[in-house]
C-alpha cells in the first residue's frame, strides 16, 4: 500500500539555509497534482512560490503562516489519490520481532526497560525523520529488547471517555502528544513511556521544559510536573498600574516594562530576519574581512545632463542617468579589471584573486523589504539603452520580492545611486565578496570654475570603497577619474547610447 510522502523544503539557492512561510495555497484534505504551487515563502533573497513535487491529498501542513522552516525540514506530507492517509509518525521506532520467537515481557518489565533507554537521551521516537541527540537525524531502530517495545505500546490503556474509539482512538491520542513539540522550535523528543504518563495525569508536554540533552523531556520532568502545584501567580498590589509597566501594544512583538540601561519604555521589538538578517550579516562580515579605503571626487555633469536633454529634444527614447552612468562604470572596469574581482581564502589560509570574464553589474535598490541588490549580467556588451531596459526590469521584480537568487547573488561589482536619497557623499560598505563599490551622490546646481571664469553647473560626487588587498590607490584613482571624465565628456562613451 501507498505511504504518505513528505515533501522537504528545497534549496532555495545560494546557500539559503532557511525559508519564512508566508502562506498556504492549499488546505488539508484538497487533492493537488505535480508541480502545483502549495505555498509561498520569502527567503532572505526573495518571495517565491513552492511547487509540489507529488500528486495526492493534503495529509499534513508542517508549519504556519509567519514561522521559519529551515531547509531540509517537512514542509507538507501528500498521501496518493484514493488512499487512505496513513499516520505520518510512527507509533514506535521498533521493529516488532514474532511473540513466539522471544519471551514476552510483563507491562513492568517493558516500563522499567523503556525508561533505562529513555534515560539515555535518545528515544527515537521522531517526527519525519528529525533526530533524537543520539540519532543524529535519523529514527533509531532497536533489535535487542522487540517484545519490550511492543509490550509498552500494546499495553497502554485508553483514557476514559476514549473507549469507544478502539486501538485508532488510542493511535491518534499519541500523535497528537508526539506533535506538540515542534522539532528545531521546541526541540524535545518524548518517549512512549513519558507520553503515556503524561496523558494520565494531564500534563502538558507542549508546555513542560525538558531537562534532558538538547531539550529532552524525561520521565523526571513529568513527575516532577505531576507532583507540584499548579505555579500561582503572586497578586499585584491593588493599586492603578503605573504606565511604564504596562504591555505596549504594538505591530511587532508585545513587550513590558522598561530599558534597564536608558530607563525609557520599550515601545517594540522587532526581529532580526530576513532580507535585514542577510544585509546585517554581509555588512558586519565586508567590515571585519576587508580592509577597505575611500577615494571621491567632484565631477562636472553638466555635458551629461545637456546630452540626455538633447535627445529629448529630438523626440527619441532616452535612457535614465543611471543607464549612461553605468555604461561609464563597465568601460572602466574593462579598463581597470582589478576592481571587478574577487578574493578567495582557501582552508589552510592562502588567497587568490580571481578575475572574471565579463561584469555583473549590482544596481543597489532600496525595497520595503530591505536593500537588495540585483545584477545585470554581461553588462559590459549591453548599450545604455538596453541597461536601461535592465536596470528597470530588475528594480521592479526586486521592489516586488520576485527577483531569483541568481538575479540577486551573481554581482561582480555594485553601483550605489544614493543620490535619490538627496544626499552628496557617502563611504559605503563594500558587497561581500565583491571588492568594490562606487556611489553616485545627487546632482545639484553648485559654484564651478568654467575657463578661468565662476559659472553655475550641474555637479555631483562619486565615491568608490575599494578592497586594498586587490589594488592600491593608484589603480582605484584611476577608475575613478575615468568615470568622471566620462560624465564631463559623455560623448566619446555614447556613441552607441
Amino acid at each position: 500500500m501507498s505511504e504518505t510522502r513528505v515533501f522537504l523544503l528545497p534549496d532555495l539557492g545560494e546557500g539559503l539555509t532557511e525559508a519564512e512561510l508566508v502562506s498556504w495555497h492549499v488546505s488539508v484534505g484538497d487533492e493537488i497534482s505535480v508541480d502545483q504551487p502549495i505555498a509561498e515563502v520569502e527567503t532572505a533573497k526573495s518571495t517565491v512560490e513552492v511547487p509540489s513535487p507529488y500528486a495526492g491529498i493534503v495529509a499534513e501542513l508542517h508549519g504556519q503562516p509567519g514561522e521559519t522552516l529551515d531547509v531540509g525540514k517537512p514542509l507538507i506530507s501528500v498521501t496518493p489519490a484514493g488512499v487512505p492517509a496513513a499516520p505520518v509518525v510512527e507509533p514506535a521506532e521498533t521493529e516488532l520481532g514474532d511473540p513466539l520467537d522471544e519471551p514476552v515481557e510483563t507491562p513492568a518489565q517493558a516500563e522499567a526497560e523503556l525508561y533505562r533507554e529513555e534515560e539515555k537521551a535518545g528515544s527515537g521516537n521522531v517526527l519525519i525523520g528529525y533526530g533524537t541527540p543520539g540519532g543524529h537525524g535519523v529514527a533509531r531502530r532497536t533489535r535487542a529488547r522487540k517484545s519490550s517495545a511492543a509490550a509498552a505500546i500494546t499495553t497502554l490503556p485508553l483514557e476514559d471517555g476514549a473507549a469507544d474509539g478502539g486501538p485508532a482512538a488510542s493511535a491518534d491520542m499519541d500523535l497528537s502528544l508526539l506533535r506538540t513539540r515542534v522539532p528545531g522550535k521546541l526541540g524535545a523528543v518524548i518517549s512512549p513511556l513519558v507520553r503515556r504518563m503524561a496523558r494520565e495525569h494531564g500534563v502538558d508536554l507542549g508546555e513542560l521544559p525538558g531537562s534532558g540533552e538538547g531539550g529532552l523531556i524525561m520521565r523526571r520532568d513529568v513527575e516532577a510536573a505531576i507532583t507540584s502545584p499548579t505555579p500561582v501567580v503572586e497578586p499585584r498590589p491593588a493599586v492603578e498600574p503605573s504606565p511604564v509597566v504596562q504591555p505596549v501594544e504594538t505591530q511587532g512583538t508585545e513587550t513590558k516594562g522598561a530599558d534597564a540601561r536608558t530607563g525609557l519604555a520599550i515601545s517594540s521589538r522587532t526581529p532580526v530576519k530576513g532580507v535585514r538578517k542577510v544585509v546585517a550579516a554581509n555588512m558586519a562580515r565586508s567590515r571585519s574581512e576587508i580592509p577597505e579605503a575611500t577615494v571621491w571626487v567632484d565631477v562636472d555633469a553638466t555635458a551629461l545632463i545637456e546630452l540626455r536633454e538633447g535627445l529629448k529634444a529630438g523626440g527619441s527614447q532616452v535612457p535614465g542617468l543611471l543607464a549612461f552612468i553605468a555604461r561609464f562604470v563597465t568601460a572602466g572596469l574593462k579598463k581597470y579589471p582589478e576592481l571587478n574581482t574577487r578574493i578567495e581564502t582557501a582552508a589552510d589560509g592562502s588567497q587568490e584573486i580571481v578575475s572574471f570574464d565579463g561584469i555583473n553589474l549590482g544596481i543597489a535598490a532600496q525595497t520595503d523589504r530591505g536593500l537588495v541588490v540585483p545584477s545585470v549580467r554581461a553588462a559590459e556588451k549591453l548599450t545604455a539603452r538596453e541597461l536601461d531596459a535592465e536596470i528597470r526590469r530588475l528594480t521592479d521584480v526586486a521592489r516586488q520580492g520576485k527577483a531569483t537568487p541568481t538575479e540577486l547573488g551573481s554581482g561582480t561589482f555594485t553601483l550605489n545611486n544614493y543620490g535619490v536619497f538627496g544626499v552628496d557623499g557617502s563611504a559605503a560598505i563594500i558587497n561581500h565578496p565583491e571588492v568594490a563599490i562606487l556611489g553616485v551622490g545627487r546632482i545639484i546646481d553648485k559654484p564651478w570654475v568654467v575657463n578661468g571664469e565662476l559659472a553655475v553647473r550641474k555637479v555631483t560626487e562619486l565615491t568608490l570603497t575599494f578592497d586594498h588587498r586587490v589594488c592600491d590607490g593608484g589603480t582605484a584613482a584611476g577608475f575613478l577619474r575615468f568615470v568622471a571624465d566620462a560624465f564631463e565628456n559623455p560623448n566619446s562613451l555614447l556613441a552607441d547610447i
